[in-house]
């Protein structure tokens, strides 16, 4: 094999191909992940790929890393969902991305995502070029299937952050060293790139094997990777003239006749899922709605009830391969068993009140308590879930207690979900639909599937194209949020802008208690609750109950400020927690909360107090740019709160049509591929 490293050495700059890391691994038991072994380095892969084994060993080793943390730490929000919560925002990568402002100068512009991508394609060059080489089998070309899905996956993700990228189909090793297309390769169009790795899954996704773990490709999760590639490849994007370089517009490819293929793709790829009989969405079990069911299985490694749903996950369990997914993406902890863990992502409140009544997503997706300590500065704590405001809904479905103990403090032993069958069944609801005109029978049953297992089946699925389309895509909402696809399932289907823009307003509208917010109530009833403190706890939700009645308002607002009325208090507060209906034994203690105050406020530090926190006013692990703002104007001196609107920093502050639906490459520094790449073209606008 000829081998170019020698011959120019600036191509270890490049960052298109980083050192190319050949992961040997082993077939772990049910207690660890395939991918937690040593990785030993080779550039010897004529070797490897003498052996169907070894090959396999090598193609296992192109899962590690294909999901940097970038895409659901950066990527994640943003989608009028979830949203960033720091403590700055003064060059902060997070909250400047999730609302949309970047420049090629700053160095967070996502060069990860770029590096990881190119380096996981790098290797799956070799695999497949290797593999084609190897006498053909059954066996051989699964493997074959699988390398190349998964180099469609890093293709597909790229294109989705930069648009246009450099396409690179054969190993480093084997181009011509001569080419200066080699060593610094232009943008190609991204129909052809999508052309490509679309052909090359129709062609193998058959030769998947069929059982087998869901942390390796098989026929269902390849079909439904296809199918979503396809929706991708005929969706919309922003789109300009690589040769002129001037601005584009939000678009799909100019040549209908494939889209309308593309889309029937994607149908034929679901419906093969679908009617494979395999999976199913996960249903109702063990006092859990199907939903709940889903996730803390999912979070518990208990894959053989998460499994027939949750299609593809990649591995990450053990001291080697154990990642900092979901670390951001949940209720957050002040120390004890769960350490100090910040919550650096949010839920907008709009997005909470948006569900319908009975929907058991809400309280799955969304939480509102954080994990607090009792009595600051003890010896001995008891730690408890306290209930939090409009401005800090957290994230739930990767919660702290319901995972398994980590390896290590800043990492979680949560397996990052790709693909489920609820993404199939909404993606052929979304092909069915378009390909007709209007929703069929098998388009609203599949809808219907999703909604039903949400406990809103008897909500109205309309009959109309458009309508049924703006009911796919706020199902999407409801049912994938914190799964960091949204934001740019948003744009493909050519509503990331009016989705910000009807955030923005219900924000503004939810501030000042007006339009369908002009109802809102503004006060809860929070139960104490105490958190267990252990790994496996299946607490859902905080009990709660809204104070509407004016009467009933103003015993709870008359917090008393000193322990002499503490007691009193609690006996007022469980005759009105009575009258609602509910049960009070002895040792229940309630406390309010002004949802539309910040968390710190002076009512609800004392309201907290009166119920045994010493520290009422304490700090919670949640960014401050949030938890300590509030979120009605009223409560923020007549104005709206700075996240909201003002200052330069409110929701989606950043956001320019035709320009930010896609991120600039980085021009900053050394290893950012403005710089390392002299022949790719910047996004224009930047």
């Amino acid at each position: 094999m000829k081998n170019i490293f020698n011959k120019r050495t600036s191509i270890k700059k490049i960052l298109l191909v980083p050192a190319i890391l050949i992961t040997l691994l082993s077939v772990s038991s049910c207690s660890n992940d395939f991918l937690d072994q040593p990785s030993p380095n080779t550039s010897d892969t004529q070797s490897i790929f003498e052996s169907l084994d070894t090959a396999d060993l090598f193609v296992q080793g192109c899962y590690r890393g294909i999901v940097p943390t970038e895409m659901f730490y950066q990527l994640g929000a943003g989608d009028t969902v979830v949203h960033s919560a720091e403590d700055g925002t003064t060059n902060n990568s997070k909250y400047n991305i999730c609302n949309y402002f970047y420049d090629a100068k700053t160095p967070y512009t996502l060069t990860g995502v770029y590096s990881v991508m190119y380096a996981s394609i790098e290797r799956t060059n070799i695999a497949i070029s290797g593999l084609s080489k190897m006498p053909v089998s059954a066996r051989r070309n699964a493997l074959l299937a699988e390398v190349k899905a998964i180099r469609a996956f890093c293709y597909y993700n790229l294109i989705r952050v930069y648009g246009d990228v450099p396409a690179v189909w054969i190993p480093l090793v084997e181009a011509d060293p001569n080419d200066p297309n080699t060593l610094y390769p232009k943008r190609s169009s991204r129909d052809g790139i999508y052309d490509h790795i679309i052909a090359d899954m129709q062609e193998s996704v058959n030769d998947l094997p069929t059982t087998g773990t869901n942390e390796r490709l098989k026929k269902a999760s390849g079909n439904a990777l296809l199918a979503r590639i396809a929706l991708y490849a005929a969706g919309y994007s922003l789109r300009w003239d690589l040769n002129t370089g001037a601005a584009g517009t939000m678009s799909r490819r100019p040549d209908n006749a494939r889209v309308q293929q593309l889309y029937q793709i994607a149908d034929a790829a679901a419906a093969a899922v679908i009617n494979g009989g395999t999976n199913s969405l996960v249903q109702a079990q063990s006092g859990k709605s199907g939903f709940e069911a889903l996730w803390f299985n999912f979070c518990q490694r208990k894959y053989g009830v998460s499994d027939p749903e949750i299609l593809w996950h990649i591995a990450e369990y053990g001291p080697n391969t154990n990642s900092s997914f979901g670390v951001y993406a949940m209720e957050g902890s002040r120390g004890g068993t769960y350490g100090s863990r910040k919550a650096l992502q949010f839920i907008l409140p709009s997005y909470y009140l948006s569900f319908n009544p009975g929907d058991t997503r809400r309280d799955v997706s969304c939480t509102s308590y954080s994990i607090y300590f009792l009595n600051a500065g003890a010896a001995t704590d008891t730690w408890v879930n306290v209930g939090t405001t409009f401005s800090c809904i957290l994230p739930g479905k990767f919660r702290m207690g319901w995972g398994v103990a980590p390896q290590a403090a800043d990492a979680r032993n949560l397996n990052i979900p790709i693909i489920r069958y609820a993404d199939v069944l909404l993606m052929y609801a979304e092909t069915q639909n378009y390909l007709n005109g209007a929703p069929t029978a098998q388009a609203t049953a599949a809808l219907q599937q999703v909604r039903t297992r949400a406990g809103i089946g008897s909500l109205a699925i309309p009959t109309g194209q458009q309508a049924f389309e703006n009911a796919i895509v706020q199902e999407r909402k409801w049912e994938f949020a914190g799964e960091f696809n949204l934001r740019t399932d948003l744009i493909r289907m050519n509503r990331i802008a009016s989705e910000i823009e009807a955030t923005k307003l219900a924000m503004k509208n939810l501030s000042n208690k007006t339009g369908a917010y002009a109802n809102t109530p503004a006060l809860r009833l929070y139960k104490f609750e105490k958190n267990a403190q252990v790994y496996g706890d299946p607490f859902l939700a905080l009990k709660y109950i809204e104070i509407t009645s004016p009467a009933e308002i103003a015993i709870v607002q008359n917090v008393p400020t000193a322990s002499t009325g503490y007691a009193a208090y609690q006996t007022a507060l469980a005759n009105i927690v009575t009258a609602h209906g509910q049960t009070v034994v002895a040792g229940d203690k309630w406390y309010p909360t002004k949802m539309f105050e910040a968390y710190t406020s002076t009512f609800n530090g004392n309201a907290r107090k009166a119920v045994g926190f010493t520290g009422g006013f304490n700090a919670i692990q949640v960014g401050a740019i949030i938890y300590t703002k509030p979120t009605g104007s009223a409560e923020n001196g007549g104005t709206y709160p700075n996240w909201i609107e003002g200052g330069g920093e409110g929701l989606f502050y950043g956001f320019v049509p035709n320009k930010t639906e896609l991120l600039p490459f980085a021009s900053a520094s050394a290893g950012h591929p403005l710089v390392d790449n002299p022949n790719l073209t910047q996004l224009p606008g930047y």
